[in-house]
């Protein structure tokens, strides 16, 4: 069995890893959007702050200063979830458990810590951000790459997949919040062209853009949207998708550890749950009150693997 302290590791690197690429994509989701709602960006960077769980400590900063929130998303030291502050911290822990890595993906990390620590070294210029956006997503994309294509199918594997799914599901469900949570249209402008260019825009973030016009054939639906981020298990970024992926690292730990713990037992209902609603359960209940449940079962699983694995 991997020591707690080695499994810690392995998971909150690729926490990290993921987290460093979700900022930037909630950046890039709250820079899509600006572009229809531009009479009310205050609300909207307030939205995507207190949606990535940060609000709090960029007001007790900067107060209602939304001119910052952009540089506090991507290189604010202060901000623990900054696309800087989730590379270095990722790196640290690839440092610690160095061992247990291949060569390649030890060298990729280290790379791109290097190069984004280059690109976010001083204030972006607002015309630099697509293409430090691009940058970040391409560069935590080598690391998984180089992870995936390098190391053994092993209880290592299992602790690093799932704490890049636990991440992802978690950022999947926020950025959909965002959506919700501040930017959604007063109820008669909902299904207008303005809706629907920011449904576009949640889609483009999430890199589900020419996925989701294969499924529906371009179709800006807020249902069939929603459907496909959270029940379509054939997206990667969907709920469905990182819950079968997480169920599925858990189990093999199951095996190869011969016991199980509460975080299976989380996982299985959460599952299920997913299976077996349909979106129209999901809009019935609320997409923002399913979006919070969600986020706070994913949260509980976390800790369940922390205290069954003893990361503690």
């Amino acid at each position: 069995m991997l020591l707690g302290r080695t499994a810690y590791g392995l998971y909150w690197m690729f926490r990290y890893i993921e987290r460093a690429e979700n900022s930037a994509r909630l950046v890039d989701a709250g820079l899509r959007m600006s572009l229809t709602r531009s009479h009310m960006n205050g609300d909207l960077w307030d939205g995507v702050l207190q949606t990535s769980g940060v609000g709090d400590v960029y007001e007790s900063i900067y107060g209602q200063n939304w001119s910052e929130a952009i540089d506090f998303l991507m290189r604010d030291k202060a901000n623990p979830s900054s696309v800087l502050s989730c590379i270095e911290t990722a790196r640290h822990n690839a440092r610690m458990v160095r061992t247990a890595l291949t060569r390649e993906t030890w060298e990729a990390t280290n790379e791109c810590w290097l190069d984004l620590k280059a690109l976010l070294a001083r204030r972006l210029k607002p015309a630099d951000l697509p293409e430090v956006i691009d940058a970040v997503k391409r560069k935590t994309g080598l690391i998984r790459g180089a992870f995936h294509g390098s190391m053994l199918r092993n209880d290592i594997f299992n602790f690093s997949r799932m704490g890049t799914f636990i991440e992802r599901a978690d950022n999947t469900a926020r950025i959909l919040d965002v959506k919700y949570y501040v930017l959604l249209p007063a109820v008669t402008q909902v299904g207008s062209s303005i809706d629907n260019v920011q449904w576009e825009s949640i889609l483009r973030s999430v890199s589900a853009h020419r996925a989701y016009g294969w499924v529906y054939e371009g179709e800006y639906k807020a249902a069939n949207i929603a459907d496909f981020l959270i029940l379509n298990n054939r997206m990667p970024r969907s709920l469905a998708y990182c819950y079968e992926q997480i169920l599925g690292n858990l189990q093999h730990l199951q095996r190869e550890y011969s016991d199980r713990h509460a975080a299976h037992d989380t996982a299985e209902r959460t599952m299920k749950s997913l299976q077996h609603h349909s979106i129209k359960d999901v809009m019935d209940q609320g997409l923002h009150e399913y979006i919070e449940d969600f986020i706070n079962q994913n949260n509980q699983l976390s800790q369940e693997i922390s205290e069954g694995y003893r990361f503690l």
